[in-house]
């Protein structure tokens, strides 16, 4: 052993180095008596400390071992590690289990928002976002936290920031008509997790889940991977099925707003039919009030949980009303359900992350969040008519059937059975337009169409893309 003294490196710490080196590459042997320190400080020509503090940690790391006026021995670090012998073959890594395939097809959906390939894509996901909103979320961000003090920085509330939890508490009061106590709001970190939340703490394994066919692809799949039993309920032009929801079913996972993918709003019988049914089977509705703040006729359709609050569990996410990159959703429901919620979140995640609750608050504190809204709601109307003029003009609406018209940020373009779904959409691609596909949204059902979104997609570009989504199909 020698010391290098250009070295930056502590003394002790090139010693422990070498130390362990010759330990390890057998140098030193399993049962070795170790130079004594002070002997092998004056070898070395370092103080007597330096050497104790190596020996101090090659026996804390288990290298060594001491006994009583036995001095310092070289442990069998071998029989520990099972040091790999020439020729033999190397150790193989512990089994992966098997996943679920649907987890990979949840993947390829979400993938499927970013098509480089495509020139104009009618995303049916993404909001509208500009750099007005990037300016005001940055000043949030920064204004936020310079008024940050120290406790804030500590272990968070299970149920979310509380000031964050008061401004949702107010938004839906004024906007939605829903009145409830901030002990009734949790946040979460998205709808799926808010999904996968739910299934942990309020249904058990095997439970029957009733879910939109077409509908949320990863309702359904977060449901399955939490091994519940799924039973699909078709969709027609009032929205679910009501009838076809099972007895046996512990949850109803709804779209009522604007169905998730056909679009259409779930008609006042059919509501009445659904909390009336969850009721009687003492069933949970959840209610994902999908794309509820853009409507184009009218007021907002009242939600569920309005009328039967304590059968519902009401779901909302900033992703569309800001960015789908600000992962705040916030679950509202009765105090015992949202405390059981709460319980399963500390566990399992403890809480979210502080800076996005914070700029967020902010954001709508100042509001800053509204101004957004009537921006893009404005912005919304004008490209919501001139997609649905132009599907009018070029002779889509003669081939398709259209839907999903009142309200939400994409159309749906419904298909006969015969439509050859798979071949029209990659001529569609090749002629530089991206649609998505309904057959992503099913289950069981063999409905076919296209996804129109228009939220980000520029006015100039909608009409473009229209016609020439027309010349593949026409």
């Amino acid at each position: 052993m020698k010391v290098d003294r250009t070295d930056q490196r502590p003394m002790w710490q090139q010693l422990l180095e070498q130390a362990i080196d010759h330990i390890t590459n057998g140098v030193w042997k399993p049962g070795e008596l170790l130079t004594p320190s002070r002997e092998l400080a004056q070898q070395l020509g370092v103080s007597r400390s330096t050497v104790q503090i190596v020996y101090a940690e090659l026996l804390s790391r288990g290298y060594t071992t001491t006994l009583r006026r036995g001095g310092t021995r070289v442990n069998d670090w071998n029989q520990f590690a099972g040091k790999q012998k020439e020729g033999t073959t190397p150790p193989v890594p512990p089994p992966l289990p098997e996943l679920p395939r649907f987890m990979d097809q949840s993947q390829q959906w979400f993938r499927s928002k970013d098509n480089r390939n495509s020139v104009i894509d009618f995303s049916p996901y993404h909001p509208y976002l500009d750099t007005q909103f990037q300016k005001t979320w940055r000043k949030s961000y920064l204004k936020a936290s310079l008024e940050l003090n120290v406790s804030t920085w500590s272990y968070g509330d299970a149920y979310g920031f509380e000031p964050l939890r008061k401004q949702v508490q107010r938004y839906l009061s004024l906007e939605r008509g829903i009145h409830v106590q901030t002990n009734q709001i949790l946040l979460t970190s998205g709808a799926q997790q808010s999904i996968d939340l739910i299934a942990q703490a309020l249904l058990t394994k095997g439970d029957t889940v009733s879910v939109e066919d077409p509908g949320y692809p990863v309702a359904w799949m977060t449901m399955k991977y939490r091994q519940m039993k799924i039973a699909p309920v078709p969709v027609d032009e009032y929205g679910l099925v009501v009838e076809r929801v099972p007895s046996e079913a512990k949850l109803i996972i709804v779209t009522p707003a604007h169905q998730c993918a056909v679009g259409v709003i779930l008609s006042e019988p059919r509501r009445q039919q659904l909390l009336h049914k969850a009721a009687q089977q003492r069933a949970w509705i959840i209610e994902d009030d999908y794309d509820s703040e853009f409507r184009y006729r009218g007021d907002p359709v009242p939600t569920l949980y309005s009328q039967l609050p304590q059968n519902c569990l009401y779901l909302m996410s900033f992703s569309k009303l800001t960015a789908p990159g600000i992962r705040i959703s916030a679950v509202i429901g009765p105090a015992e359900a949202i405390a059981q919620l709460a319980r399963v979140q500390a566990f399992t995640y403890r809480h979210l992350p502080v800076m996005e609750q914070v700029a967020l608050t902010y954001f709508i504190e100042h509001g800053y969040f509204m101004r957004h809204m009537r921006r893009a709601r404005n912005i919304y109307r004008r490209r919501h008519e001139i997609m649905q003029k132009a599907i009018l003009a070029s002779g889509l609406g003669d081939k398709f059937t259209l839907r999903g018209i009142e309200t939400g940020l994409h159309v749906l373009l419904e298909a006969e059975e015969s439509f050859d779904e798979d071949m029209m959409t990659l001529r569609a691609l090749q002629c530089g337009v991206h649609v998505h596909q309904l057959r992503s949204y099913c289950l069981e059902s063999k409905r076919k169409g296209w996804l129109l979104g228009f939220a980000k997609v520029d006015e100039e570009l909608i009409e473009e893309g229209i016609y020439r989504l027309a010349e593949t199909v026409l």
